[in-house]
């Protein structure tokens, strides 16, 4: 029987999503499964590797204070990480993941990082002052980062480096928003479709919104509804494989006066009922994960 592209891609769905629900545990075969277990091990090194590189001494006290809210671990044991991988992080900002993934990825995987450049005035001048402190941030611990491949994106162009079917995961935390609001989501989901080898993942997390809200709404609070990012990642060619309540907060009204942004850790309200905001935490927030058939 002649097989079709359709089977195929299905044939690999169907292998995907079995992978994922053994990784996790659950017993449903549904896209749908919520509270997954994290005891089951990467592929190809225990999760002490996994441990050792949350614990390493790179990480600043401050970034370690977030661990409570990001489920590092977890997130990343949902998105089938494993040490052997070409991983590319999209708009690491000041590297909360990098200092993760560098030292994971450093003995028998590939680490590559795109800062984002929103506007062609940022294109043009290479550095703005977030990228400019991560590469310096990167220099000054060789030992630890000399292995990453630093380029950039802007309008779903890769720059820097040759990403054309080369990564086992892509990922991106808290990043859908901001490309919302420029205008770059469906350009900058189908570059990650081509950079993804066939069978990879798409690993996103972002602030969720309730359902219902408006595009204008999104981008005024930061808060995405689960519909619009599936329904754009299945425009770029996406399958969605799973979803995951591991940063999930149920304290998180999504009703605050400067958005998501006056939760911890920016407090964009200054003083102002910054215990009420520090007793919710860090946002709801949506964890998905996507293959590429």
């Amino acid at each position: 029987m002649k097989t079709t592209r359709l089977d195929r891609a299905r044939a690999v769905t169907r292998a995907a999503a079995c992978f994922a629900l053994m990784l996790t545990g659950c017993a449903s075969s549904s896209a749908d499964s919520q509270n997954p277990s994290y005891d089951s091990q990467p592929r190809g090194a225990s999760t002490t590797s996994l441990d050792a590189a949350i614990a390493a001494l790179q990480r600043s006290d401050k970034a370690r204070a977030r661990d409570v809210y990001r489920h590092s671990k977890g997130t990343l044991l949902f998105f089938d990480l494993d040490p052997t991988q070409a991983v590319l992080e999209i708009a690491p900002g000041g590297g909360w993941y990098t200092d993760i993934l560098a030292p994971y990825l450093h003995d028998a995987g590939q680490l590559y990082e795109a800062q984002y450049l929103s506007t062609s005035a940022d294109l043009a001048a290479e550095d703005g002052p977030t990228d400019a402190a991560y590469r310096r941030k990167l220099a000054d611990a060789p030992a630890i980062y000399g292995k990453v491949v630093v380029g950039t994106l802007h309008a779903g162009q890769f720059i820097g480096f040759d990403a054309h079917d080369r990564f086992d995961r892509v990922f991106t935390f808290r990043n859908i928003h901001n490309w919302i609001n420029d205008g770059q989501i469906d350009a900058n989901l189908r570059a990650f479709y081509g950079a993804l080898k066939h069978g990879g993942e798409l690993g996103v997390e972002e602030h969720r919104a309730r359902p219902g809200t408006t595009v204008q709404q999104m981008i005024d609070s930061g808060y995405v509804t689960e519909a619009f990012v599936i329904e754009h990642a299945q425009a770029a060619g996406f399958m969605l494989v799973a979803r995951s309540e591991i940063n999930a907060n149920a304290k998180d009204t999504k009703d605050h006066p400067h958005g998501v942004w006056s939760l911890p850790p920016t407090y964009e309200g200054g003083d102002v009922d910054r215990s009420r905001y520090a007793a919710i935490g860090e946002s709801d927030r949506m964890t998905l994960k996507f293959v590429k058939p």
